[in-house]
């Protein structure tokens, strides 16, 4: 039990809680640009582009309404799409920063110490 709170203690003050703790601030605040994005700027043009000026969200079949679900999946779509262009960006940067670490040519390894010693013995029989 003793090594479950040091495990917790570690990840609560280690970087892990406060990366988590940033990740949901930005995610929030990136959800209000997306929402912002689709329903002031992509409803708006769908309204006009279907003849309907008051946005999606008065879209109905039947009395089935249907606009705010396609306003859902209009956020969501660029939701994904704006989270793929970022993660592959990242991965691209890290790549490129680990890439000439990697590319670092190995020094050869030299004689162990037995070698060594083999040497020197072989040495000092020569000069006997």
């Amino acid at each position: 039990m003793k090594k479950f709170f040091e495990e917790f203690k570690e990840f609560a003050i280690g970087g892990n809680l406060i990366d988590l703790a940033i990740g949901v601030i930005i995610g929030g605040a990136f959800s209000g640009v997306i929402s912002s994005l689709v329903g002031d700027i992509f409803v708006p043009i769908l309204g006009l582009i279907f003849g309907n000026t008051d946005g999606l969200a008065s879209m109905a079949w039947n009395g089935i309404g249907y606009g705010n679900f396609l306003t859902a999946i209009i956020s969501f779509v660029l939701t994904a799409l704006c989270l793929f262009i970022f993660i592959k960006a990242f991965n691209k940067a890290k790549e490129a920063m680990i890439k000439p670490a990697e590319t670092v040519a190995e020094e050869p390894a030299g004689p162990t110490q037995e070698e060594l010693l083999a040497e020197i013995r072989d040495l000092l029989k020569k000069k006997k």
